[in-house]
């Protein structure tokens, strides 16, 4: 695996604990199929938030909003309709997509997340 991956993988463990602790449940983690790959499916209340995550390491991120483009929204719409139609039981009450930003500053600094709802 490589260090981009393993940055990736660590974005997507810390997004995820930070929504859990912010009253989030997971539902599904890499969920994968042609065509592209949701990040986090989680759940708040009656919502259900398909969630792209964004790791960077070093202060290099752009604002959040500019890395779910039209296509990428798209590409997770689809894939939303697929994993709802493979999950039956877990049909929203609403539905949602959130990006999540990550930042990874060093050890000593730690990360800072930055949380959008309802982007797109």
């Amino acid at each position: 695996m490589t260090q981009s991956h393993r940055l990736g993988e660590w974005g997507e463990n810390t997004a995820c604990v930070f929504l859990e602790l912010c009253g989030y449940r997971c539902l599904d983690r890499r969920y994968r199929r042609p065509g592209g790959e949701i990040d986090l499916v989680m759940r708040q209340g009656e919502t259900l938030v398909f969630v792209e995550v964004k790791t960077r390491s070093g202060h290099s991120l752009a604002p959040a909003e500019a890395w779910l483009g039209p296509a990428q929204l798209r590409r997770l719409r689809r894939l939303a309709v697929q994993w709802l139609a493979e999950h039956p039981g877990q049909a929203p009450g609403d539905l949602r997509f959130d990006v999540v930003a990550v930042e990874y500053a060093g050890r000593q600094a730690g990360a800072s997340i930055r949380h959008l709802a309802g982007i797109g």
